[in-house]
């Protein structure tokens, strides 16, 4: 269904693709991409990012190609290579050239998904300057790369505290809207959680895995709290165990947050602690 601007209607697209919440952010993601504007998404692990920009590429009917960003991604890996076999025989011709993705999405007029765009080195980063400046790449040995009408790049990126992640470039980061996204509300986490878990939890286990793993994103011990990822698994893990959330929780959580101090802490304590919270709070309010 089209909205009266000419964008696909938000609510119509997320019942479509299984988008729980965030209608607001996938209608400025449509209304960015449309323009023609690169989109920099930023929020934590689990709070949807990738969902969003399947959602968005498929909603104005455009191919996506993805690329996963980390320290050993390449220059030749993100825009392409000569096949040395074929070199050898050819010559430097065109079709010895195996595109990457940055050529294949420009070429298509694609959607380039770049996860964890500032996970990248600086090098990589720099490849995209003229491609997302100026729809145009020199490839040595190929020629100039033109991008197609339809051409646009979505990233995401996690905080900057977060493990492995560096700054973008300011050249680079003004290229790109900026989306932020943060965890959602407790009733969206629930829905979530019972849509995606495998193994059909109760409404009760999944409320209690829901609460505990928001838990986690206010306890001082924690410097990096678990997504509703983690819930997902603990109500998956609690359906083996009878319904003990706790003691799925005390395998589930540990390996998804990052603690201030780890020495001495033990799962099971820790999971008892943060239930021991919920019920004073559930008495204050």
């Amino acid at each position: 269904m089209i909205s009266i601007d000419g964008l696909p209607d938000p609510d119509a697209l997320r019942d479509s693709h299984g988008v729980i919440g965030r209608r607001r952010e996938l209608e400025d993601l449509l209304a960015c991409v449309a323009a023609g504007r690169n989109v920099l998404m930023e929020g934590p692990v689990g709070v949807g990012k990738t969902a969003l920009a399947r959602t968005a590429a498929a909603g104005l009917g455009r191919a996506c190609v993805r690329i996963d960003g980390d320290g050993r991604y390449s220059e030749s890996k993100l825009v392409g290579q000569f096949d040395p076999p074929v070199v050898l025989e050819r010559g430097y011709t065109p079709d010895a050239f195996l595109p990457g993705p940055l050529v294949r999405a420009m070429t298509e007029g694609a959607v380039l998904f770049i996860n964890e765009l500032n996970r990248m080195p600086e090098g990589v980063q720099n490849v995209l300057l003229p491609a997302l400046d100026e729809g145009l790449l020199d490839v040595p040995r190929y020629g100039v790369v033109r991008a197609a009408p339809g051409f646009v790049a979505i990233a995401t990126q996690n905080p900057a505290e977060f493990v492995a992640t560096g700054e973008l470039a300011e050249a680079l980061r003004d290229r790109f809207e900026l989306l932020r996204l943060t965890y959602q509300s407790e009733a969206e986490e629930r829905l979530i959680v019972a849509r995606e878990a495998r193994r059909s939890p109760s409404p009760a286990v999944v409320a209690e895995a829901v609460a505990l793993t928001r838990a986690t994103r206010e306890d001082r011990r924690v410097r990096r709290g678990a997504s509703v990822r983690a819930a997902i698994a603990i109500a998956d893990i609690a359906v083996g165990l009878n319904g003990d959330v706790a003691r799925a929780a005390a395998l589930a959580l540990p390996g998804r947050v990052e603690l201030v101090d780890e020495r001495g802490l033990e799962p099971a304590k820790w999971v008892d602690s943060l239930q021991e919270r919920l019920k004073k709070k559930a008495l204050t309010t």
